[in-house]
């Protein structure tokens, strides 16, 4: 996260619990004077500008978004390999120089029969 977002994110963070502790002061002053009325306006702007500022810090924290088309992505890798994603991820595995080595080595689909065949000879003792 760069400097800008950080600030960003803490000023709304700072913002929405002022907000909460004012609503939650006002509940309380009401509480007392055993009346009700609506939550003051400037309150309810203020979690409002909280929130947008909130949410706008933490946008600007994250990390840029990789290619949805696998033929762009997997161009990509091959293209600069290994380390052109691997600023914004955390897992190694993800990537890997050849795209399409997943789908290289994933495992066949298993036979049931053939396994359920084998079990039953297993099982069985053999007549000698």
């Amino acid at each position: 996260m760069t400097w800008i977002s950080k600030s960003t994110t803490a000023i709304g963070a700072l913002l929405l619990v002022h907000a909460c502790y004012s609503a939650q002061e006002h509940a309380a002053l009401q509480a007392i004077k055993m009346t009700t009325t609506e939550l003051p306006a400037d309150i309810s702007i203020e979690v409002l500008v909280a929130t947008l500022v909130l949410s706008l810090g933490l946008v600007l924290s994250t990390a840029t978004l990789r290619p949805v088309k696998w033929h762009v992505w997997a161009g990509t890798m091959e293209r600069e390999g290994r380390h052109a994603f691997a600023q914004d991820t955390t897992d190694e595995k993800d990537t890997v120089t050849n795209p399409f080595g997943m789908l290289e080595t994933r495992p066949s689909f298993v036979d049931i029969r053939r396994h359920k065949a084998d079990f039953a000879k297993w099982v069985k003792p053999n007549p000698q």
